[in-house]
């Protein structure tokens, strides 16, 4: 595996984050375990996850698996990077009790504490924003983050979703305050067929220090050879590849991405994740295995070296926005 800092922190992280989104929905506890240690085996140290995933009247519940994998010992916390989010709604029912959501210094403080539980730990590596808050001032929240800090609760502090402006204004006003380290890292909706990130969000974390963290890597599969397997298995997309696909010039798109990693030899999915780890700014893609066959392929990318010929004709089906303010200025 190979490792490097998270934005301008001094801490060290692996070049792919383990996404847990599908452990307790998708992968039962058994093998959401198995796929963690086969994960800190080959070296990912950086586990990310959220308050709210197991979704429905489940959320909760892939925080709940990872703090039982962690209470196995075998130093399975001291060598976790571990990132979870708050705001969103935790109630099953989606029926918020007032300030049960969101990024008030209340429901911060009632967040962190219920994750920690669950979580079996007495600190978060990372604590995200998972969302913007239009209601609440980065006043009150690095008013509240600050006081977690000083507990021992949070060490670092990161953003997702999150627009450019927003990440500038966050840290200014961190910045305004003194003694608050400010977002450290931003994940956002970063891949070879979703580039608008390049406009605002990647320059902004990258003129504030934040590392870049990709989620949705293969596009919701859409770049992990649908047509490939579709062909030789007679498996369908569905979701979101699924509608893609459905879209004549999309397909045709896809298509022309399959035919040149098929002429170099390379999984695309192996690809996608290869080229992000090439971008600017980019500390490390979210993968989000549900099987252990899918954590090797992978990791199989992290040594993948893609040639100028190949990263040309992938600018050459997927182009990016260009620089802004050029790309939409003229």
């Amino acid at each position: 595996m190979k490792y490097t800092q998270l934005g301008r922190t001094g801490l060290k992280v692996s070049r792919l984050v383990l996404g847990t989104m599908n452990f307790g929905p998708q992968t039962d506890e058994a093998d959401s375990h198995a796929i963690m240690d086969a994960a800190l085996d080959a070296g990912i140290n950086y586990f990310d996850t959220a308050n709210v995933y197991g979704w429905g009247e489940n959320k909760g519940r892939t925080e709940e698996i990872i703090g039982n994998w962690f209470a196995k010992g075998g130093e399975r916390r001291d060598k976790v990077v571990l990132a979870t989010k708050v705001y969103g709604n935790m109630a099953a029912d989606g029926d918020a009790w007032p300030n049960h959501d969101k990024l008030s210094a209340v429901n911060i403080r009632r967040a962190v504490d219920a994750s920690l539980k669950r979580l079996r730990t007495d600190y978060i590596d990372i604590y995200q924003f998972h969302h913007i808050d239009r209601r609440t001032p980065f006043e009150e929240i690095w008013q509240a983050i600050d006081v977690l800090v000083q507990q021992g609760k949070i060490l670092y502090v990161g953003s997702s979703n999150f627009p450019g402006y927003k990440i500038a204004q966050a840290n200014e006003i961190a910045a305004r305050r003194g003694g608050t380290i400010g977002l450290v890292s931003e994940q956002c909706l970063y891949n070879l067929a979703e580039r608008r990130a390049e406009m605002e969000v990647i320059p902004a974390a990258q003129e504030y220090g934040l590392g870049v963290i990709p989620w949705s890597p293969l596009h919701g599969g859409l770049l992990g050879g649908v047509i490939k397997k579709e062909v030789e298995g007679g498996r369908r997309a569905s979701g979101r590849a699924a509608d893609s696909l459905a879209n004549t010039a999309i397909r045709a798109q896809i298509q022309s991405y399959e035919d040149l990693l098929d002429k170099h030899g390379i999984e695309p999915g192996e690809a996608a994740l290869a080229w992000l780890l090439t971008r600017p700014g980019v500390t490390g893609p979210i993968v989000g295995p549900r099987t252990a066959e899918q954590l090797e392929s992978a990791l199989r990318a992290v040594e993948l070296e893609l040639t100028d010929d190949l990263l040309t004709g992938l600018d050459e089906i997927f182009p990016g926005p260009g620089p802004s303010p050029e790309a939409f200025a003229w």
